[in-house]
């Protein structure tokens, strides 16, 4: 069974915060030297290799189709699945997909802000989109476990275990419910092999960690 380890050692905790990380700016507007500057999709390679083989292979695939592609085509598969101006073919929102009618700024993103706030942090002014939007909800997975990191380091053990509880609250209810879904529109809706194979590769490692915490749910 692909799943992530529930016994990670810390540089394989470490590793999973940084997955999070690079999902997260993937699917923000696209910026093709930043992706070669920090080396995004080598480095996606090489942090699943150990910890969920089916990402893995999907995130060579992702490698091989970044260059492929020049950025102005990026640009323009970008806007169409995700911005508009025209109907959005992939709606980056989770409560699209969780709530009944496909409404944007609805119960769930309300109670993903709650979820933000309660871990102590709240959207820049400059942040136009939903709290829902997939790279925070992506971003966020990074913070919880960086700071369930942070507390274990410093050997606080009952507080490193309560981020790692919000990590899986957090999954299970908001993010891992509808990311299938949102890699499915994506399929549908483009031709392009880097956002088909990022939708691929989001979906596989998402499935990885939510089998692990569901697992670890019932031990």
């Amino acid at each position: 069974m692909d799943v992530i380890s529930l016994k990670m050692n810390k540089p394989e905790r470490m590793a999973s915060a940084d997955i999070f990380r690079i999902f997260s700016a993937s699917f923000y507007l696209p910026d093709t030297a930043l992706y070669v500057e920090e080396r995004l999709f080598e480095n996606l390679v090489t942090l699943l290799g150990p910890v969920c083989a089916s990402a893995k292979s999907n995130a060579q695939k992702l490698a091989k189709a970044f260059v492929a592609y020049p950025e102005e085509d990026l640009l323009v598969e970008y806007s169409r699945l995700f911005v508009g101006p025209n109907e959005l073919l992939a709606p980056p929102y989770g409560s699209v997909y969780l709530e009944e009618g496909g409404r944007v700024m609805g119960k769930t993103t309300l109670a993903v802000r709650k979820m933000y706030g309660e871990a102590g942090l709240s959207l820049d002014n400059d942040v136009k989109q939903p709290d829902d939007h997939i790279s925070l909800e992506l971003e966020f997975m990074y913070y919880l476990i960086h700071k369930e990191l942070e507390a274990g380091e410093k050997g606080n053990i009952e507080q490193s275990g309560q981020w790692r509880n919000q990590q899986k609250l957090f999954l299970v209810s908001y993010l891992a419910p509808w990311v299938p879904a949102f890699a499915e529109r994506i399929r549908q809706g483009t031709g392009n092999r880097f956002y088909t194979s990022l939708a691929d590769c989001l979906e596989a490692y998402v499935k990885c960690v939510n089998t692990s915490m569901e697992m670890l749910e019932a031990i």
